[in-house]
């Protein structure tokens, strides 16, 4: 895998970050989900066209980053079909130092933005994949009138709410996308400085 960046035009810091995510998906983008979680698409399939659909609807390259990174945190994680893993959680260990809210939050979100629209919208739930539907049982299910109420109130609770529509579309075996290192490009831009 080739990175199209010009190193003179980068820190050691955005170098080292960039080279880390394009090693974690060319350690981990080529495996499916597995058992329930099980999906059409590999985690790199998935992760390129959430991006490429965030590019397309003209999002702010941190949330086009946002789009691309949002399941990281599977790449550290053990599938076990029985428990929710927290990828979304695991994703801030691994991004936090590099990013800002603006790449961050909509990640962290992107599961409750799930568990929001089955309880806001009667039927988002029928437009989900088996493997989507199965991890919502385990992340709560949907939301109470409350806990949307909350939601609504957070900072970058729409663009969480744009990455999980994304997220639930990039699912299509076979989509022509950009390549990887179309995405990685802009990571520099929307690292912390």
């Amino acid at each position: 895998m080739t990175i199209d960046l010009n190193p003179a035009l980068l820190d050691a810091r955005q170098m080292q970050t960039v080279g880390r995510i394009a090693v974690l998906f060319a350690g981990h983008g080529h495996r499916p989900y597995e058992g329930a979680r099980r999906e059409s698409v590999t985690a790199l399939e998935h992760a390129l066209q959430c991006a490429d659909l965030a590019e397309r609807a003209r999002a702010t390259p941190a949330l086009i980053v946002a789009a691309l990174l949002h399941d990281i945190g599977h790449f550290h994680a053990t599938e076990d079909d029985a428990t929710d893993d927290a990828h979304e959680l695991r994703a801030m260990a691994l991004l936090g130092d590099a990013f800002g809210s603006d790449v961050l939050a909509p990640i962290r979100l992107h599961v409750d933005a799930k568990r929001y629209l089955v309880a806001a919208h009667a039927d988002y739930a029928a437009m989900l994949s088996p493997a989507s539907l199965h991890s919502l049982e385990l992340q709560g299910g949907p939301m109470t009138r409350a806990e949307v109420a909350a939601f609504d109130a957070l900072p970058f609770s729409a663009d969480a709410l744009r990455l999980r529509c994304w997220d639930d579309l990039a699912k299509l075996p076979g989509q022509p996308t950009p390549p990887l290192d179309h995405f990685l490009a802009m990571i520099p831009g929307v690292m912390m400085g």
